[in-house]
């Protein structure tokens, strides 16, 4: 993260002692309104007697903001990098305070309400969230789609995927244990910074608590910086691949059982469903549903143990079993045995082709064997490649 310290005289109540808070605002031409979130953090600092500073993340701005901050005696770090994650995260790494309150430039925010944050700060929470939908929304602060589908559906997401129990994800208005989330390494330049932090801190066990925050409308005579589906999909792109589970596992293993079950069947004889037979044309779709059942857990055992080699998600039930159980010998012990049977199911259908001196075969009895003898073969080498490409994930790890 490149940036540059804009001015050193912060501003802080009581400069001779340790700083306890610093307050971060991301900033991108946001003159109208960055001037009034400054003097409200300055006066809470005062009001409450605090130690801290202000530090404003600038992300490029042109309209004089830069200028404004400086004149109220605020730090200002530019950070070249363009993003609401790359702002916030140029700004964090020159902060000084033992806690940190981050909260967007726009207005919207209550800057002389912080103490709640403060309080649970000092109760001995790590991070603290905002909660707009419990404390309030202001009429025409929030637009309607972002409202009624895209922070709960996502936040659910979030909870669902995650086990957390925070209620606004994307609240812009929070604050945190400096140390404990720079310990989080984290990296993400966008809106999705938001998320970012919460799955982390989620998924090293921080203590996390919430408070009731109203949202106002939008200083700003300018459109917001939020852009409705594509910051929506970073948002929902990182949720999922820091979900292995959800992205690859769970639809995998209900391709997987539902496919093997009716494969199981079908081999048997044909089912009849009210009007319908269900023959061996469908056998060929379960035998793929299977397959592609396979593909999905398989993805997920690759994305699952990379990940807690390389520390970007923490041991997991997956990796103790793994770790436990697996070895690329049984792995290929595994895929020899499926390639064999699916060998002997070919071999024993080709006996039954010789029987009738390779003539014409009827489909229903034929494709019963073949279809998956076909699925045992292609899964077996599928395994003895997968078993090889753990094997070396773990040995370009460890040379590491």
């Amino acid at each position: 993260m490149n940036s540059a310290t804009q001015l050193d005289n912060k501003y802080h109540q009581g400069s001779n002692d340790r700083i306890e808070l610093t307050i971060i605002m991301p900033c991108l031409n946001e003159i109208e309104t960055l001037g009034s979130c400054i003097q409200k953090a300055q006066d809470f600092l005062d009001t409450e007697n605090i130690c801290g500073e202000i530090i404003i993340g600038d992300n490029g701005s042109s309209d004089g903001s830069i200028d404004l901050a400086l004149s109220m005696g605020v730090q200002v770090v530019n950070i070249p990098q363009k993003g609401y994650g790359a702002a916030l995260l140029g700004a964090l790494a020159e902060a000084k305070g033992s806690y940190v309150i981050m909260g967007d430039s726009d207005d919207s925010y209550d800057f002389l309400n912080l103490m709640p944050f403060v309080d649970k700060l000092r109760d001995g929470y790590d991070l603290v969230m905002g909660n707009r939908f419990k404390g309030g929304i202001e009429k025409g602060a929030m637009p309607f789609l972002h409202r009624y589908l895209g922070n709960p559906v996502l936040s659910f997401l979030g909870r669902l995927f995650f086990r957390s129990t925070v209620g606004d994800f994307h609240c812009g208005l929070r604050a945190f244990d400096r140390l404990k989330i720079e310990q989080l390494n984290l990296q993400c330049s966008g809106m999705e910074f938001a998320s970012e932090m919460v799955v982390k801190s989620v998924l090293q066990q921080l203590k996390i608590g919430e408070v009731p925050i109203n949202l106002s409308v939008d200083g700003r005579s300018t459109p917001p910086h939020l852009n409705t589906w594509s910051d929506g999909w970073r948002h929902l792109r990182f949720l999922l691949l820091y979900s292995p589970a959800w992205l690859f596992l769970m639809p995998g293993a209900v391709l997987f059982m539902a496919g093997f079950i009716c494969t199981i069947v079908l081999m048997v004889r044909p089912v009849q469903l009210l009007s319908v037979e269900l023959d061996v044309h469908t056998l060929i779709y379960t035998a793929t549903s299977t397959f592609i059942g396979l593909q999905f857990i398989l993805f997920f055992a690759f994305s699952r143990h990379y990940a807690y080699l390389h520390d970007l998600l923490p041991k997991g039930t997956f990796n103790q079993i793994y770790q436990r159980y697996f070895s690329l010998e049984r792995g290929l012990m595994l895929g020899t045995l499926m390639l064999v049977a699916g060998i002997g199911l070919t071999i024993y259908a080709w006996l039954h082709w010789k029987s009738v001196n390779f003539g014409a075969l009827s489909p229903r009895e034929t494709l019963r064997w073949v279809v998956p003898a076909i699925f045992l073969i292609i899964s077996g080498i599928q395994i003895i490649q997968s078993s090889f490409f753990m094997s070396f994930i773990e040995l370009k790890s460890k040379q590491k």
